[in-house]
């Protein structure tokens, strides 16, 4: 860059690759603030990350790259943010970067005029990779930046003076997109990627005007994240405390002062307590007093959270002999629902879901380590159906994404599999079958809410049914009965219920009894999904 009374008439390759660096230093500072503007109070908030790895796989391509020209630094950063696309907000922040390396090519520099073209051109690729664009979220906020781009190149001829004006216009979109879609404004968030890309905005512009951003980021050896002082994570600690006549109510009262996501459940006999704090002692001496305490674990979250972003790449999972000329591929968490997809003889299973969103990258090695030529893919989440499609674009296979956006739905998809059926066929009544069943999930609220006329406590148990928040209550036996009676669950005639890493099996063997009692004309099946965050999945058919 040339600085020349104050005014930055253009910008080279080597300006592109450090202002880049900057923005991602500068996002990783922010991403657990962009991780929880969850529409809902879930406790599963993963955007900031996606964008975050998204980015960081953008700048390992950019690393292995010595060339200089803005158009190669674009182009690398394109690619490597494709194949490192993680959740919708990766993929579409891996678009605006395409954009961006299409309207910047064979460029050795660019000006401030040219950066509003890139801009507005990375915005209309964006709106163009997603198939029901959706006004109020990170494509808004991306089009709205790239009009004042242009207006401002049109007024000076300065850079920094255009993204000055780019990131206000910014900041003030993201504010408005609560006005644009209800259900921000239901749950009194903006939206998460909006804000992501406008963080990332920022940071190029505290590089440009010589301001700190943060530790710039080493990837030579791939992803890694630095993760923020400990005081942001603390202890996830669980027991189970065993009595006579314990009062629940005043326990609960008691626990939840102590920390967040608090929840205790039970009886005057036996009550479970989980519980996010910085002193996971407290609890724990606190409810030694009161009896006798059994299945205690303490986990410290910082560590998880750390493994989750060293891990890189996940490796695929190889489960079965491919069996005529089309494979499946399946994405699951947990141990136990990979072994549900072992034992139905899918070809691979790529570990991931909720807040553990593969990358493209992973999808693809997944599917290039299979024999067959034609392959289904079942990406179970609504946030992994886009990072899915991208592998079509990138491999020489025939590729289907069948989009299931729950396990339940990916389970229903595999058993409609007919290995004697083409790949069209074959795609089109997995969809159907995924259609067939009903999925809901039941886990703890992370914060108080009113979302969809439901009010929600924080540490209270909440259902959602098919994505949508549903209900709540102050038990997860009382929910998981409501979130069934939401289910017509005595209209159909299977009820599975996938228990998580955090339920006991005697404790899921107990709800089951109960809900067979409810439901006698019902066949209930009781599996051990192992899943994180989510107590319960449940599903009917």
């Amino acid at each position: 860059m040339t600085n020349e009374d104050k005014t930055i008439n253009f910008c080279s390759g080597r300006g592109l690759r450090q202002a880049l660096e900057a923005s991602t230093a500068w996002l990783e500072r922010h991403v657990e603030i962009i991780n929880a503007l969850n529409v809902y109070p879930v406790p599963d908030g993963d955007t900031g990350t996606n964008m975050l790895l998204t980015m960081r796989a953008a700048l390992k391509e950019l690393n292995s790259s010595p060339a200089q020209s803005a158009s190669v630094v674009a182009r690398a950063v394109s690619y490597g943010s494709l194949m490192g696309a993680r959740g919708n907000s990766g993929v579409i922040l891996s678009q605006l970067f395409r954009g961006l390396a299409r309207s910047l090519d064979k460029k050795e520099t660019f000006t401030a005029l040219e950066l509003a073209q890139a801009m507005t051109e990375a915005s209309a690729i964006a709106y163009q990779g997603v198939i029901k664009p959706v006004e109020g979220t990170i494509l808004t906020v991306a089009r709205e930046a790239a009009d004042a781009a242009v207006a401002a190149a049109e007024e000076r001829n300065d850079l920094l003076y255009v993204l000055e004006r780019t990131v206000a216009e910014a900041r003030h979109s993201v504010a408005r997109t609560p006005s644009l879609l209800q259900v921000l404004a239901d749950a009194g968030v903006v939206d998460a990627g909006g804000q992501g890309l406008f963080v990332i905005l920022e940071g190029a512009l505290r590089f440009m005007r010589g301001e700190e951003v943060g530790e710039l980021p080493t990837v030579e050896a791939g992803v890694e994240l630095e993760v923020p002082v400990e005081e942001e994570y603390g202890y996830e600690t669980m027991f189970i405390l065993q009595g006579e006549d314990m009062n629940v109510e005043e326990i609960r009262e008691a626990i939840a002062a102590m920390g967040e996501s608090v929840l205790v459940v039970g009886d005057s006999r036996a009550i479970k307590v989980h519980i996010h704090s910085m002193e996971p002692g407290r609890p724990l001496d606190y409810a030694a007093k009161l009896g006798t305490l059994t299945q205690i674990s303490v986990e410290n979250m910082q560590e998880q959270y750390r493994e989750f972003i060293r891990r890189g790449q996940a490796q695929p999972l190889p489960v079965a002999e491919e069996l005529g000329d089309t494979a499946i591929v399946v994405v699951a968490p947990g141990a136990g629902l990979i072994r549900v997809f072992e034992s139905l003889g899918v070809s691979a299973v790529v570990p991931g879901g909720q807040s553990m969103n593969p990358s493209t990258q992973e999808i693809l090695k997944a599917i290039e380590s299979l024999k067959a030529e034609k392959v289904i893919v079942l990406p179970n989440n609504s946030n992994i159906i886009m990072a899915a499609r991208q592998t079509r674009e990138l491999s020489q296979k025939e590729i289907v994404v069948v989009p299931t956006a729950t396990i339940p739905q990916g389970i229903s998809a595999v058993l409609a599999f007919n290995y004697q059926a083409d790949l069209e066929a074959n795609a089109q009544v997995m969809e159907q079958a995924a259609h067939s069943v009903q999925t809901a999930e039941i886990t703890t609220a992370t914060r108080a809410a009113q979302i969809n006329g439901v009010s929600v406590e924080e540490g209270g148990v909440i259902g959602l049914l098919g994505g949508e928040l549903t209900a709540s209550g102050s038990t997860l036996e009382e929910v998981v009965q409501e979130m069934l009676r939401q289910m017509m669950a005595d209209e159909h005639e299977i009820i599975t219920i996938y228990y998580g890493e955090d339920i006991a099996g005697t404790e899921a063997q107990k709800l089951a009894d109960e809900i067979q009692a409810r439901y006698p004309d019902q066949d209930v099946e009781l599996v051990d999904g192992g899943q994180p965050y989510y107590h319960y999945i449940l599903s009917a058919e």
